[in-house]
C-alpha cells in the first residue's frame, strides 16, 4: 500500500474526547441503567471447589419476602445452551459449561441456582436460604498434580484432566543440541493474575413481548460477537436480539467473552417478562471473571560460546481452570507462536498441555499468551548472557532478526511485517547511557550496595487479525455517514473502553475530510446502531478498525471528488481535496469547500448521471496479517539489602507502534501496560489453598501496586510503518506488558547476581529476594 503522510491532528496529542464524562461522572456503565419494574438476580455459589450435588432445597428461598423466581441447573436444561469454546483445536476436550451446573461443582464460585427478587437485597438475603447438599471430593489445584496418575478428575466424563495437546516442532532440535557449547536447563513459573478491571461485570436485560426482542445491556468489550452467542444459546433469531455495551469501566480481555450470566439475564428478562439485573461484587468477580496466565515451563536452551541462540525444547503446562471459556483454549498457543520472539531461532520443540484443575477459568488477559512467551525468551537471552559471560545487551544483539530480512519468516510460521529491532535496542542503552549504569553498579556493589539493570527486547503479534486465523472472523467494518449540516457520523464496530478511538478516530475523520473534530461523532457499542462489528481485543482497534475507517473514508472522498469536478465543470482526475476544499490543480480559486459538495450530494438536483444521492460509505477491512510493533525497555532496581524491599528508580522504554495517531493515548496505554508488568513481577498472584480455595480473593489479600511504587516512565519511540494497512498502525495496547514483565525480573535476577541468583520466580516479593540474599 502507499505510504502516507501523517497531516494535521494525526500525529498530534489531542486530549481525549471522552474524559470530561468519565471523570465528571456523567457516564452511564451498565450497573447505572434503570429499567420500570426491574429485577434483581442474585447467584448462590459453591464455596467447595469440587463437590458432588446431592440435593438442592430452595423452598425457604421461594418463600421469601419479594422473591419471585428461583432457578436451578435442571429448570435451563434444553432451554438455555452451553456456553460457548470458540477455538478448535484438534481432539479438544470440550466437557459442558452450562450457565448453572447441574451435577457438581467443580471451582470455588461455581453457580448451582439463581434467585430474582424485587430488589437486590431481597435477593441477596434469599440466596442465602437456598440449602444445597453436597459430597465433598478431593480438588485438584497443582497442575502437575493434575495430570499424575490417579489425580482426581475435574470432569469425571472425559477421563483425564488434561484437555488438550499441542506438540510443534521446527528445524532440526536435536542437532542444535549436539553442536552447543552451553546447555541450559531452566524452570519458569508464570502465575496466575486476576484481572481487577475497575468495573465488575453488570448485566441488564429486558425483553419486549410486542416485538419478540431482547436487548442486554452488558460490560463487554465484544458486543456484536455476544450478540450472536446469545442467539444462539437462547434459541432466538439473531436479529431479535440488541446488545448494548454502555461505557465499560477496563477490561483488559476478561470482558472478551460470553459468561452464564449474560445467558441466565437474558433468559430470565424473557420467562418473567420483566427486566432483570446482575452486577458481580468486587469478590464475586474475583471468583467468577476469567483469570489470566497460569502457565508452567520447562526449559532446555542450546546456544554457543559467542551468545547465540541455537535451539529451544520447552514443556508448557497451561492452567486452564475447571471450564473452557471463549478462547481458553487458544490463549497458550499464542505463546508457542511467539517463542521466537525478535531473534533468529530456527530449531524449535514444544509440547503445550492444557489442563483442567479446580479453580477458576483462565482466558485472555492483557497480552494473552505472548506475555509468557516473551518472559520465556527473554529469560532465556540473561541465562546465555550469565552463562557465557556475555553482556545481556551484547547477547540479544547477536540474536536478533536484522531490518534487512524483513519481512521476515519464522519458524513458528508467521511473517514479520517490518521492524528495525537493534535500532531500538541501540536508542534505549544511548538514551539510559547503559555503559555509565554498568560502571555505577560495579561501583554500588563494591560499597555492598544491591542494585540491578534489566533488559527485554521484545516483538508482539496483535493487530488480530486475519480472519482465517482467528474463530469467529478477524474482519472489521465501519460506516461513515455525512450528514446534511457536514456533521459526521462513524459507526465502528470496535468496542473502546479506555483505548482512546472515540479521539483517534476523530482525528482521522477531521483530517481526511477538512472538517472540524467537534463536527465529528464516534458510535460504537449498539448491535441495532451499528449492525455489525467484531470487537476491542489484541490491540486491533486502529490496526483494524481504523483502516476500516480509513478505507470508508476513502469512498466519501473520491464521491466528494466525483461531485466536485461535476460542480466545477472539470475532470475528476484534475480536483485536488486538502483542508476541507476541493479545487482545480493549477487553479486553486475554482474551488468548492466540502460542505457545498454535502449539499449538492443531498439536494440532489444537480448529480453526475449515475451517482446517488446522499454522502456514506460501509467499508469491511480484512487484514492480510498481523501486525508486529516491537520495543526494547529497560530497568534499574535498587534493593533494600537490609529488608529486600526492590525499588525501581528508573523505568525506560523504546517501543514501536508504527505509524502514531495520538501520542498522548500511545503514552497512556504505555503506562497502564508497563503498570501492569510492574505488578505481575513484584506484587500479584491469585493464591489457591490446598482445598482449593481463592484466598486472594479481595484486595484486602491481592496487591495491587499504589501510584507511589512506580517510577516515572522515560518513553520514547521509533516508527516502522506497517504495510498490512493503509494507516501504517500496528498498534500499542498490550506492548508495555508484554515487554515490561521480564525487563523487572531480569533487574531483579541482576541485581541478585553476587548472591548466586540465576532465576527467581515472580512475583518477587521482598521476602523472597531477601531469603536470596541470606542464601536460603
Amino acid at each position: 500500500m502507499d505510504s502516507i503522510t501523517i497531516p494535521k491532528l494525526m500525529g498530534t496529542p489531542v486530549r481525549r474526547r471522552e474524559d470530561p464524562r468519565l471523570i465528571t461522572g456523567a457516564s452511564t456503565y451498565t450497573d447505572d441503567i434503570q429499567r420500570p419494574d426491574m429485577l434483581y438476580c442474585e447467584l448462590v455459589r459453591s464455596p467447595y471447589a469440587h463437590a458432588r450435588i446431592t440435593e438442592i432445597d430452595v423452598a425457604e428461598a421461594e418463600g421469601a419476602e419479594g422473591v419471585v423466581a428461583v432457578v436451578t441447573g435442571a429448570d435451563l436444561e434444553g432451554v438455555v445452551g452451553g456456553l460457548p469454546v470458540a477455538h478448535r483445536l484438534e481432539e479438544l476436550k470440550e466437557p459442558p459449561h452450562r450457565p448453572l451446573t447441574i451435577d457438581k461443582v467443580r471451582y470455588a464460585g461455581d453457580a448451582v441456582a439463581a434467585i430474582v427478587a424485587e430488589s437486590r437485597f431481597a435477593a441477596r438475603d434469599a440466596a442465602e436460604r437456598v440449602r444445597v447438599e453436597y459430597e465433598e471430593l478431593d480438588p485438584v489445584v497443582d497442575l502437575e498434580a493434575a495430570i499424575a496418575d490417579g489425580a482426581p478428575l475435574v470432569h469425571d466424563e472425559e477421563g483425564s484432566n488434561v484437555a488438550f495437546e499441542f506438540p510443534f516442532a521446527a528445524g532440526d532440535v536435536g542437532a542444535a543440541f549436539a553442536d552447543a557449547d552451553v546447555v541450559i536447563r531452566q524452570r519458569m513459573m508464570n502465575q496466575r493474575q486476576i484481572p481487577v478491571a475497575i468495573e465488575p461485570r453488570s448485566v441488564v436485560a429486558e425483553y419486549d413481548p410486542g416485538f419478540g426482542k431482547l436487548t442486554v445491556w452488558s460490560s463487554t468489550q465484544i458486543p456484536h460477537l455476544l450478540r450472536t452467542q446469545l442467539a444462539i444459546g437462547l434459541g432466538i433469531p439473531e436479529h431479535s436480539v440488541r446488545v448494548i455495551a454502555p461505557e465499560v469501566g477496563g477490561g483488559f480481555g476478561s470482558k472478551l467473552n460470553v459468561y452464564a450470566e449474560e445467558f441466565l439475564v437474558g433468559h430470565l428478562a424473557r420467562t418473567l417478562g420483566r427486566p432483570v439485573k446482575w452486577t458481580a461484587t468486587r469478590s464475586e468477580d474475583f471468583l467468577a471473571t476469567t483469570h489470566g496466565r497460569d502457565q508452567l515451563a520447562d526449559v532446555e536452551v542450546a546456544a554457543d560460546r559467542d551468545g547465540r541462540l541455537l535451539g529451544l525444547r520447552v514443556r508448557l503446562l497451561q492452567d486452564l481452570g475447571a471450564y473452557h471459556q471463549l478462547l481458553t483454549p487458544g490463549i497458550p498457543t499464542l505463546t508457542v507462536l511467539m517463542l521466537p520472539g525478535p531473534y533468529r531461532l530456527r530449531n524449535l520443540e514444544v509440547h503445550l498441555s492444557g489442563v483442567f484443575t479446580n479453580k477458576t477459568p483462565t482466558d485472555a488477559y492483557r497480552g494473552a499468551g505472548r506475555p509468557e512467551a516473551t518472559f520465556l525468551i527473554e529469560r532465556v537471552m540473561d541465562l546465555i548472557a550469565v552463562e557465557t559471560g556475555l553482556d545481556p545487551a551484547e547477547v540479544r544483539r547477536r540474536n536478533l532478526i536484522p531490518p534487512t530480512a524483513m519481512p521476515a519468516e519464522t519458524c513458528t510460521e508467521l511473517v514479520y511485517d517490518s521492524g528495525d529491532y537493534p535500532a531500538t535496542l541501540d536508542r534505549l542503552l544511548e538514551i539510559a547511557d547503559y555503559e555509565g549504569l554498568r560502571r555505577e553498579q560495579e561501583e554500588k556493589r563494591g560499597r555492598g550496595e544491591v542494585m540491578g539493570i534489566g533488559l527485554s527486547t521484545y516483538i508482539e503479534i496483535c493487530g488480530f487479525g486475519p480472519s482465517a486465523a482467528l474463530p469467529a472472523g478477524g474482519w472489521e467494518a465501519c460506516t461513515v455517514e455525512v450528514r446534511r449540516t457536514g456533521a459526521v457520523v462513524v459507526k465502528t464496530g470496535i468496542s473502546p473502553h479506555g483505548q482512546g478511538e472515540e479521539t483517534a478516530f476523530a482525528q482521522i475523520v477531521a483530517d481526511r475530510l477538512g472538517v472540524d473534530i467537534d463536527a465529528v461523532e464516534i458510535a460504537h457499542g449498539d448491535t441495532d446502531y451499528v449492525p455489525e462489528g467484531i470487537g476491542t481485543f489484541g490491540s486491533r482497534g486502529m490496526a483494524v478498525g481504523g483502516a476500516a475507517l480509513w478505507l470508508a473514508l476513502d469512498t466519501i472522498r473520491t464521491k466528494a471528488k466525483k461531485l466536485a469536478a461535476h460542480l466545477l465543470e472539470a475532470h475528476e482526475e484534475d480536483v485536488e481535496y486538502e483542508d476541507g476544499r476541493l479545487s482545480i490543480r493549477g487553479a486553486p480559486d475554482r474551488h468548492v469547500t466540502f460542505a457545498d459538495v454535502t449539499e449538492a450530494a443531498y439536494m440532489a438536483d444537480n448529480l453526475p448521471e449515475g451517482l446517488e444521492p446522499g454522502l456514506a460509505a460501509t467499508h469491511f477491512f480484512e487484514p492480510p496479517n498481523f501486525t508486529f510493533p516491537f520495543g526494547a525497555h529497560l530497568c534499574v532496581i535498587d534493593i533494600d539489602p537490609e529488608t529486600g524491599e526492590p525499588s525501581i528508580r528508573r523505568y525506560i522504554a523504546v517501543d514501536d507502534c508504527g505509524n502514531v495517531i495520538n501520542p498522548m493515548i500511545v503514552d497512556g496505554q504505555l503506562h497502564g501496560g508497563i503498570t501492569q508488568a510492574i505488578a505481575q513481577a513484584l506484587y500479584e498472584e491469585a493464591v489457591y489453598d490446598e482445598s482449593g480455595q481463592l484466598v486472594s480473593g479481595s484486595l484486602m489479600e491481592y496487591a495491587l501496586p499504589k501510584a507511589s511504587f512506580l517510577p516515572n516512565y522515560e518513553l520514547h519511540r521509533t516508527t516502522t510503518p506497517t504495510p498490512v494497512n493503509p494507516l501504517g498502525a500496528k498498534g500499542i495496547g498490550e506492548a508495555g506488558t508484554i515487554g515490561g514483565t521480564p525487563c523487572v525480573v531480569n533487574a531483579i535476577v541482576d541485581a541478585l547476581s553476587p548472591f548466586g541468583a540465576r532465576h527467581i520466580d515472580m512475583p518477587a516479593r521482598p521476602e523472597k529476594i531477601w531469603r536470596v540474599m541470606q542464601g536460603s
